[in-house]
């Protein structure tokens, strides 16, 4: 009797030894096109690091790069050299290898211009994508990216982190504000070489805007003066909401929402909220935003474009939509 509690008691020591009796956890693997942003130095250092039990790891990179975008072709180096020597990470010479040694990818290319040819490749080798923000630079890329991920069965998603700013992700379900009627958000249009103008920085205040009032927008006018550039959108039921650059003065990307209950203003957070969601995905394969939210954002920016080129003239925001999709 004695020897049999004695090996019972042995094998439970055994198995409460760390890494016995259960299978390591896998370590998701990740990789990154576009070394030209400082997103790609702050998202390595945020999934990397230890502390963050992210389960994920960003272990190569593709540099590409736009030499015809001072914005990319001045960093694009920089951050590469940073990345190999800092992070270790394996710099490798296209993104078709990057794909055959990684689970999932990060589209960080602060140009939007290549994303639509670069997303093909990843999408043709099956591997889970995000893409930084801006997803494209045109409204029609957008549409075929998410097209072709439907079409070859890939999760796919985009996002500003502005999006998860504390008090916007859930404003929508809030019992403090209570339904929604209308949102102010306040942003840059100020930087836009080869894009809409608000897809590069604008996109900061029009992701917190329609996470607040949901799709639904109808029509977009911009009204642009001196010192303030202003577009406003209608959504369904009549609600409204803008965006508004303050040119001149000073820009923090603030929200300011309207409820049928109460107000409440919010800020963007940093990136360690988009971080979260973005580990999640790569785990669960689910995107967080729906294709059709993410193509109505920039079928608003896009909107901003077309109002302005006719003279502040209301856009409507399917028949643009339709109009892009006619493209392909």
């Amino acid at each position: 009797m004695k020897r049999i509690l004695l090996l019972l008691f042995l094998a439970i020591a055994v198995a409460s030894l760390p890494g016995v009796g259960r299978a390591e956890e896998k370590v998701i693997r990740l990789g990154m096109i576009g070394l030209d942003t400082s997103h790609v130095i702050a998202f390595t250092r945020h999934i990397n690091d230890p502390k963050n039990k992210t389960g994920c790891r960003v272990v190569a990179g593709y540099p590409g790069g736009s030499p015809d975008f001072p914005a990319s072709a001045n960093r694009v180096d920089k951050f590469t050299k940073q990345l190999r020597e800092q992070f270790g990470l394996e710099i490798v010479d296209s993104i078709e290898e990057l794909c055959e040694k990684v689970d999932g990818i990060l589209l960080e290319s602060v140009d939007g211009r290549p994303h639509l040819k670069q997303a093909r490749m990843v999408i043709t080798a099956g591997k889970p994508l995000f893409i930084d923000k801006p997803m494209a630079d045109d409204l029609a890329d957008v549409i075929e990216i998410f097209r072709l991920a439907k079409q070859n069965n890939v999760p796919c998603w985009s996002s500003s982190s502005a999006r998860y700013g504390e008090g916007i992700a859930g404003a929508r379900n809030s019992e403090e504000l209570g339904q929604i009627v209308g949102c102010d958000v306040f942003g840059s249009s100020s930087w836009a070489a080869h894009h809409p103008d608000l897809y590069l920085y604008g996109i900061h205040a029009v992701e917190p805007l329609f996470t607040v009032m949901g799709t639904g927008c109808e029509t977009v006018t911009r009204i642009e003066t001196g010192g303030v550039d202003m577009v406003v959108g209608v959504w369904k039921g009549g609600r409204i909401g803008t965006f508004r650059d303050l040119r001149g003065g000073k820009t923090d990307f603030k929200t300011i929402i309207y409820g049928k209950k109460g107000m409440a203003t919010a800020n963007p957070s940093g990136y360690a909220p988009l971080l979260e969601q973005i580990v999640k995905f790569f785990k669960t394969g689910k995107p967080p935003v729906s294709p059709e939210e993410t193509i109505e954002i920039f079928a608003f920016m896009s909107a901003a474009d077309e109002s302005k080129a006719q003279g502040g003239a209301a856009i409507l925001i399917q028949e643009l939509i339709k109009k892009a999709q006619g493209k392909r």
